[in-house]
């Protein structure tokens, strides 16, 4: 199958993807329908000193006979990203109810707010590790304790309960309130949980419907988490950096003296995908931190690069791997099958990676989408290391051949090299990556894209030396007496230009070495 077909048909689900799903990035609106899970995780964010928190919940459904269960929210506060470690091993046991939470969790800062629809009232509790605390009804309360309240003094400010008021449909509820980050010891990575605490027993389940809206800013009108706001700048210097590659490589091999191959300017368009994905996703980022939201028509853009970037990307290692140039003819039986393989997995990821991106963290897909997403990514990384361990076991069993060991040696060398380098890469970008999201501050998880794009930029960059057009490269070599069953090479370069310079320097009396000359073998 060609890949462009999969790739048309990918980038229209894309398109019925992102329309599909409505999101609004840091002002989020999520409606949650008929859901039964014990506990929602609504919203990530890390803020600075003057940050905003508004959560605002609408039509809470509630039935009369239902009045007295037990809902609430739960807001950690955390210098780390390590997730809710409590809720993940509690799963028995509602924190909301819980009598002894703040002495379970001791060195936690918590919030916890307890709905008691009867009354009409939130409960809020606050561990003594939060405080100081400033909560607000509503923005008007806020901005009046902003009029009156001038000094930095370090008291909490909060009521212990907040108003409930009724909803616009029939037995529902809305509830309002407003966090502010007033001091440096309240900055950090704010985690909010919805707890729907009758679940957490074993009854029949309750299911609920609302609709949440929250709002994230930090100072200055800010709107990115405090981890995000080196981000926009970090991808338009990548992708400056990767344009700037990308034009040294074509003009070194314009000026190649020695035979350039399809597959070397495949690496030049794989160079410039990678600069302009990084272009519109930091042209995402930018519009996220201004306006609190993406802009739809270059979110959708940006999928459609970042999904050819990937496509390309594969086909390029899988090429290498499977030991031939761009133009080899004839694939074997072995190479379709990777091929029949990488390529929808690479379409899946890719549709998985835009829902996830385009979905609320609280909807009840996102999980599941990202489960399916670092699947399908594991997948393709295990498909494209098979092609190279063939051609290193061919090389292997090859080099013990007369005649022709010594320059097999020299490939099975180098493709030893590059499957270390992808392994690495692979380690490094799936695995490492997340290591190192939960041991550094909330304010510092720019670093983990930092070292993902630049683990990135050095593959590139050492793939494309160990493959650059040059007479000293075993990998364009290929022998006379090549005999292989499985594959048919067929090997040509990209125009007539070397061939031609090669040419015109044997004519004017110069020697070209036999190396120079790419042979053109097939198998018997």
């Amino acid at each position: 199958m060609s890949p462009v077909r999969p790739l048309t048909v990918f980038v229209l689900f894309t398109l019925l993807a992102v329309h599909a799903v409505q999101v609004t990035a840091r002002i989020h609106k999520l409606p949650i329908h008929d859901d039964d899970r014990r506990f929602i995780a609504l919203t990530t964010f890390g803020f600075f000193r003057g940050g905003l928190l508004e959560v605002e919940i609408v039509d809470f459904y509630l039935p009369p006979e239902n009045i007295n269960e037990t809902h609430g929210l739960l807001l950690e506060k955390s210098l780390f990203d390590e997730g809710n470690p409590y809720i993940d091993s509690q799963q028995e046991i509602c924190p909301i109810e819980s009598p002894n939470l703040f002495d379970i969790r001791k060195n936690t800062n918590l919030v916890v707010f307890r709905f008691n629809f009867p009354k009409k009232l939130v409960t809020i509790n606050c561990s003594d590790t939060m405080e100081p605390f400033y909560l607000f009804e509503n923005m008007d309360a806020f901005k009046n304790y902003q009029n009156y309240i001038e000094d930095d003094t370090e008291t909490s400010y909060f009521n212990k309960t907040l108003p409930i008021s009724n909803g616009t449909q029939p037995d529902s509820f809305n509830i309002k309130f407003v966090v502010y980050v007033k001091s440096r010891s309240n900055e950090g990575l704010y985690n909010l949980y919805y707890h729907n605490c009758p679940n957490y027993a074993m009854l029949p389940k309750s299911k609920q419907s609302f609709t949440v809206t929250i709002s994230e800013i930090n100072a200055d009108g800010n709107y990115l988490s405090a981890g995000d706001m080196p981000l926009p700048s970090l991808y338009f210097s990548m992708s400056i950096i990767y344009f700037i590659t990308g034009v040294l490589w074509v003009y070194f091999l314009y000026r190649s003296t020695y035979p350039v191959y399809k597959i070397h300017y495949l690496m030049a368009l794989l160079v410039f995908l990678k600069a302009a994905t990084l272009f519109f996703h930091g042209l995402n980022f930018h519009f996220i931190q201004v306006k609190g939201q993406h802009i739809a028509t270059w979110a959708f853009v940006y999928y459609a690069i970042h999904l050819l970037k990937g496509s390309v990307l594969f086909i390029t290692i899988v090429l290498i791997g499977t030991g031939m140039t761009f133009v080899k003819h004839v694939l074997s039986d072995k190479d379709k099958n990777i091929f029949m393989i990488v390529i929808p997995l690479q379409v899946l990821a890719n549709v998985a990676y835009a829902i996830i991106q385009e979905s609320e963290e609280g909807d009840m897909q996102h999980n599941a989408w990202l489960d399916l997403f670092l699947l399908v990514d594991f997948m393709c990384c295990a498909a494209i290391l098979f092609p190279i361990l063939w051609s290193i076991r061919h090389l292997q069993e090859a080099s013990q051949t007369d005649g022709k060991a010594a320059i097999n040696l020299r490939k099975l060398k180098l493709f030893q090299q590059f499957y270390v380098m992808l392994v690495s890469y692979i380690y490094f970008t799936r695995i490492l990556i997340y290591m190192l999201r939960m041991t550094v501050p909330f304010h510092l998880l720019w670093l983990n894209e930092f070292s993902r794009e630049t683990a990135t930029f050095i593959f590139f960059a050492m793939t494309g030396y160990k493959f650059r057009p040059t007479i000293a490269n075993p990998y364009f070599q290929v022998a006379s007496d090549v005999d292989d069953d499985d594959t048919d090479i067929v090997i040509s370069h990209f125009g007539s230009g070397v061939s031609n310079r090669s040419r015109k320097k044997a004519n004017n009396g110069g020697e070209v070495a036999e190396d120079e000359i790419m042979l053109v073998d097939s198998s018997s």
